[in-house]
């Protein structure tokens, strides 16, 4: 006989009235005990919000808050006509102290993960949109045309350009008409190319932010450009000594992240904005705007891109690499006019496929992504304040730096009675012997100073529950 899920649901809870806190709070951790210990499986159907709270006894708003807020961190899956339903995710497995969902014991595994992951420039991986990208791919091969399934133009298939020029004018505010768009495996495999067409074009040099992502920067070297490095401050890069390097160099072109400085955390101030664009015309220069974490403000709105101010001067690259995860191998750039054919004839074979392209291209039509990005900018905004409340109560005289943005912060060690404070590599190897993973600052500098009291925390992939004992155990290292 089948058991309809949606009658056990409540007889799995605890009883909110034998545990502290507010009934929404002991609703949610009623609810992912009940899911994390396998009570509530995986698909299982929950009662209708109104049903549950009748037979729970609370409001009807304390379920459709406990209910909402499980949907935002993936926890639960909420659609029209299907109702609300356990999530079917790999994060599940979490909720119950697990590390990772065991796979087959022949198959080999990746080096694992730290327990505790602090590290910078890592995705939510337990919230990856597994089953919302799967129906879109079924929905995309099942409506594709034969010459669909051919092999895509250079720039990409027509339709998932016009799909991310749509979302980039909505979401970072663009000006570019869809043929400016070309779709790339990811920012890397953008900035390669947009190298690879400056080193032909005859540029030598490229300006780079110190500290800076420096994949970015080897990619640059790999192609023949030397990097140049400009320091950044609280404003972002200095523009006056931007200009400086580019005139003792020769460099005409810059690479930037305006939106959230990696890792720093800083925007570019709208002044310094209208200074680089400045310097590039007066060059003839070109801006290479990588959008990291642009997708991630949870104090305002996001500025709009670089882009949108001088769209012949500036190149966006974007990919859902920090959204998602790198997995996915799909990104994107925007082209001015002018540089259109000399990165098109860069070659492109490790392009994404025609089917990953019209996959995204269902995905971002249909608003899952969108509804993934509020989702996570949910998770993300609760774990950045947690992480913050974590430093004060565990380490005083720490302190946390960058705007309330992004997956990452930077963390300034506190100093001992003496005015002496700990090195941030000492910091770094004391934390990973406790399975916590950490990074010093010096790591995205071009000219790593002798010492460090600097960490970049990264809160993308470290679970909720595991937040405050990560930074208890970071303070017992320092």
């Amino acid at each position: 006989m089948l058991i309809d899920q949606t009658d056990l649901a409540w007889e799995t809870l605890l009883d909110l009235d034998t545990s502290s806190g507010p009934r929404v709070e002991r609703l949610e951790r009623a609810l992912r005990d009940a899911i994390g210990s396998g009570r509530l499986p995986a698909g299982a159907a929950l009662p209708a919000s109104r049903r549950l709270a009748e037979s729970l006894g609370v409001s009807r708003w304390v379920v459709t808050e406990a209910y909402g807020q499980l949907v935002a961190e993936g926890v639960l899956d909420a659609r029209v006509g299907a109702g609300t339903r356990v999530a079917r995710t790999a994060f599940l497995a979490d909720l119950a102290g697990e590390a990772d969902l065991a796979g087959p014991a022949d198959l080999p595994h990746l080096p694992p993960r730290p327990r505790f992951d602090l590290r910078p420039g890592i995705a939510d991986l337990r919230h990856v949109p597994r089953d919302t990208w799967l129906r879109a791919a079924r929905e995309a091969l099942s409506t594709a045309s034969g010459t669909d399934l051919s092999a895509a133009p250079g720039p990409g298939h027509p339709a998932a350009r016009t799909a991310v020029a749509a979302h980039l004018r909505r979401a970072r505010m663009i000006d570019a008409p869809d043929t400016a768009v070309v779709v790339t495996r990811g920012a890397t495999d953008a900035m390669a190319r947009v190298a690879a067409a400056l080193r032909a074009a005859g540029h030598t040099h490229l300006l780079v932010e110190d500290p800076s992502w420096p994949v970015l920067r080897d990619v640059a070297r790999q192609a023949g450009l030397e990097p140049v490095p400009v320091p950044v401050d609280d404003g972002g890069i200095a523009v006056d000594r931007l200009a400086e390097a580019g005139a003792r160099t020769g460099a005409r072109a810059v690479l930037l992240t305006p939106a959230h400085q990696f890792p720093t955390g800083v925007p570019l101030t709208g002044e310094r904005r209208e200074g680089v664009l400045a310097w590039a015309r007066a060059v003839d220069g070109l801006v290479i705007e990588d959008d990291y974490d642009a997708e991630f403000r949870y104090d305002r709105r996001p500025v709009a891109a670089l882009q949108r101010l001088d769209p012949a001067r500036v190149v966006l690259l974007g990919s859902v690499s920090k959204t998602m995860s790198p997995a996915f191998g799909i990104g994107w750039m925007v082209l001015p006019a002018a540089w259109r054919a000399a990165v098109g004839e860069v070659d492109r074979s490790g392009a994404p496929s025609v089917v990953d392209q019209l996959t995204f291209t269902r995905f971002l039509a249909g608003g899952a992504y969108d509804r993934h990005l509020r989702a996570a900018r949910t998770r993300f905004r609760r774990r950045h304040d947690a992480l913050a409340d974590a430093v004060r109560l565990r380490m005083p005289g720490a302190r946390l730096h960058g705007m309330a943005a992004g997956l990452h912060a930077l963390l300034e060690l506190p100093a001992d009675a003496s005015g002496r404070a700990p090195d941030a590599a000492e910091v770094v190897r004391a934390a990973a012997a406790r399975d916590v993973g950490v990074v010093d600052l010096r790591r995205y500098r071009a000219r790593p100073p002798a010492r460090s009291r600097t960490l970049v925390l990264g809160y993308g992939n470290l679970v909720d529950a595991r937040l405050a004992e990560a930074v208890a155990l970071l303070a017992a290292c320092v």
